[in-house]
């Protein structure tokens, strides 16, 4: 039992819990290495399809129903020390073949940059008096991302504003909160953390070169979100 409910490491198959949660398959749960991330470049990313009539108006159709974030770490890599850590990763991972956890730099908590996080963070949803799970979400002026690799130990939850310090779990592997009893009916469940993005690599290559003694570089290395 954790510090603030339970953090639940456990079942090996690709349904665990509540009935229709799905682990994701091909996954080691490892972090990117911090001291590699802190030097990507990206963000989020969506596809909109723009059809530009005769008139000079525009029809824009999104062709993506969510954002799909994408880095390239390649800029921090400017050592033979992370030129070899990075290697070491990518081979761990046999390229592209496994996904990973990813820190992003600008966007890992529930809570606004520059704050720390609450447990009145992000409004996960209100009891029923019969539903014992609900999906960590961050909403983003409306828009909401389900949050499915939180930080082990770092989930706070509060029912009608009141932290709870036991009667849940947190699977950090599905982002998902799991009551001991269900929330009465009307109750606001919420809920802050921090959290990893899963990410796999987006090529199965890594070119480096060495450009002088003790000093190596990669042309780019690029990582994508996995949805």
């Amino acid at each position: 039992r954790g510090r603030r409910g339970r953090v639940n490491r456990e079942c090996s198959g690709r349904r665990c819990g509540q009935r229709g949660t799905v682990r994701m398959s091909g996954f080691h749960e490892v972090r990117f290495p911090m001291r590699l991330a802190l030097g990507a470049i990206g963000g989020p990313e969506r596809r909109t399809e723009i059809v530009t009539l005769a008139s000079g108006k525009e029809i824009r159709n999104a062709k993506w129903a969510r954002s799909r974030r994408r880095w390239d770490v390649g800029s921090a890599i400017n050592d033979l020390s992370a030129l070899q850590e990075i290697l070491n990763f990518f081979e761990a991972r046999q390229g592209r073949l496994f996904g990973f956890r990813f820190r992003d730099p600008l966007d890992f908590s529930s809570a606004l940059p520059g704050d720390n996080f609450s447990p009145q963070d992000q409004i996960l949803g209100a009891g029923d008096g019969e539903k014992t799970s609900f999906q960590l979400i961050k909403t983003y002026g409306g828009v909401t991302r389900d949050i499915i690799k939180p930080i082990a130990q770092s989930v706070r939850v509060a029912l009608d504003g009141v932290e709870q310090d036991q009667g849940w779990q947190a699977d950090e592997a599905t982002g998902r909160i799991q009551f001991d009893a269900a929330p009465r009916a009307g109750q606001t469940i919420s809920a802050g953390f921090e959290f990893d993005c899963p990410v796999r690599f987006e090529s199965d290559q890594i070119n480096g070169v060495i450009e002088a003694y003790g000093a190596g570089r990669v042309v780019s290395v690029s990582l994508i979100e996995i949805l």
